[in-house]
This record gives C-alpha cells, sequence and structure tokens, in this order.
C-alpha cells in the first residue's frame, strides 16, 4: 500500500503515547516539534519521509549538546554537503536544542498504524547511555568519509589543518529579492533590469542562537548596507524600513560553519559592524 501525503499537522490524533523511563510521550512530542515546520516540507514527501528528517533533526539535537563544539560541526560540515535540504534540518536541529533540550532520550524507530480510521504515531526511544553504545560503530561508518574529505586536488588539508581554519565567526548571506531588484531599476531605468544580484555574506559573533530574535534587532543594518552599495544617496532610500519589509526584500540564511582553506591571512580593510 502506497503512503499517504498528507499535511504534518494532520498526521496527529492527538492520543498518542508511549511508555518510557520518564513518563514522556515522545509522540506526543514529535507533534509539537514538527508543527512549525509543517508547511516548510516538499509536496512530494511522504509522511514516512517527514518522521524520518524529523527523527534525523531530533537525534541530531540531541549529540550537539553531548559532543564538543567543533567537533560537531565536522559533522553537520559533512551534513551540510549531503543533505538536500539541509536549512531545514539546520532550522529543525536549532528548535530541538532551544525548546526540547530537556527531553533527552533518542529516537530509534516509529510506526504509523490505522486505528478506528485514524493514523496513530507510536515511536520507539533509547536512553542516552544505550543509544551511544549501540550507534558507535554505525556512526563511525556514516562518517568515516569525514577523513577523507578534500577541498582540493593537492591534499593540502588533512583533519588538523582543516580544524584550525574554523573561524569563530557564523555567516548571515543576504540575498537581495525581486523588490530590491525593482528599487534599483527605478533609480536606474537607463541599465538592463538587475536580473542577477549577488548575495553579501557579512560575519557576525558565532554565538546567534535564534537568528530571527537577533535580525530583528539588527536587520536595517544590513538593510543600509545592502542599499548603500547600490546607491549612496541615502535620500532615494526607502525612509520607513521595518523588518517585514526587510524580509519581503530579501532571503537571509545563518551559516554557522565558516573555514579558511587559504593559505593568505585574511586581510580586513573596515569594520562594518
Amino acid at each position: 500500500m502506497m503512503a499517504k501525503k498528507n499535511k504534518v499537522i494532520d498526521l496527529f490524533p492527538g492520543k498518542n503515547a508511549i511508555p518510557n523511563t520518564n513518563a514522556t510521550s515522545y509522540s506526543k512530542l514529535m507533534e509539537q516539534f514538527l508543527e512549525p515546520f509543517q508547511n516548510e516540507f516538499p509536496k512530494d514527501f511522504y509522511r514516512e519521509d517527514i518522521f524520518g528528517f524529523a527523527i534525523t533533526a531530533w537525534n541530531f539535537g540531541n549529540m550537539s549538546k553531548l559532543m564538543p563544539k567543533q567537533e560537531f560541526e565536522k559533522i553537520m560540515v559533512v551534513a551540510k554537503k549531503e543533505a538536500e535540504y539541509y536549512p531545514l534540518l539546520k532550522k529543525m536541529i536549532d528548535q530541538k536544542t532551544k525548546n526540547f533540550k530537556m527531553y533527552t532520550n533518542f529516537i530509534t524507530d516509529f510506526e504509523i498504524i490505522e486505528k478506528k480510521g485514524e493514523d496513530v504515531l507510536t515511536v520507539v526511544t533509547q536512553e542516552t547511555e544505550d543509544y551511544l553504545s549501540e550507534m558507535t560503530n554505525s556512526f563511525d561508518d556514516d562518517f568515516d568519509d569525514f577523513d577523507d574529505f578534500d577541498f582540493d586536488d593537492d591534499d593540502d588539508y588533512d583533519d588538523g589543518d582543516f580544524e584550525e581554519n574554523y573561524i569563530n565567526r557564523h555567516g548571515i548571506v543576504v540575498k537581495p529579492l525581486k523588490p530590491f531588484a525593482d528599487w534599483v531599476f527605478n533609480i536606474y531605468p537607463e541599465d538592463r533590469y538587475p536580473e542577477f544580484i549577488e548575495s553579501k555574506i557579512y560575519l557576525v559573533n558565532d554565538e546567534i542562537d535564534d537568528l530571527e530574535t537577533w535580525l530583528k534587532k539588527k536587520f536595517d543594518k544590513f538593510f543600509m548596507l545592502e542599499l548603500d552599495a547600490w546607491n549612496t544617496n541615502k535620500k532615494e532610500w526607502p525612509q520607513k524600513r521595518t523588518y517585514k519589509m526587510f524580509k519581503q526584500w530579501f532571503q537571509v540564511e545563518l551559516s554557522t560553519m565558516i573555514y579558511d582553506i587559504e593559505k593568505e591571512p585574511v586581510s580586513k580593510s573596515q569594520e562594518l559592524f
């Protein structure tokens, strides 16, 4: 029987319970965990795909609290390279570490069964010690290719080099959208419509936990930098800039893994923040 393609929010009857050592219903937790992302999964995802993806994010979130920061970031480098929907995975990991950090059991399996015409989710969990003891060998196999991860054909960088070249900054990637391009074209109508405007990366403090909250306080700095790059006449800038407007004009992503793989030292001409 082919799996159904349903919205995430429709997959839960709200009466799930799975016994475990602290009497927490991890099935119910998965409902709460998935709810903010119900509209972010591709439409062709089956239910099984969605739950498998969510379980991966949940377990990664647990691992992030158990491992040294730089070691976990190495794993995320591989995930970023391999995972097709890495931005969503990263957002869900952040959600786990921020809002579900007190629930430390790992989820090892799930099943969707029909009861009285409703689909009911059950999950199987393991406590940290049991989970780690069983997954050590498979974990090493899954990320074994990291030892062979090369940045170029010269084999100049081994694991030690890679770790040393980690930069203690986060990267804010700002990509202009159509409203910004419209503004540029209105200022320079004699030029061709700017169909492509290059994204910029701004290096910021590496202790940002919640991008949305942080960005609401800092957005206008990025807004002004983007405007200034195209027109230094501030009188021609939009004057009532809001966070809502910023989100309409720009796509913003957060990169938490910045590595300098060049031998020449980084030069810095001026302070932007």
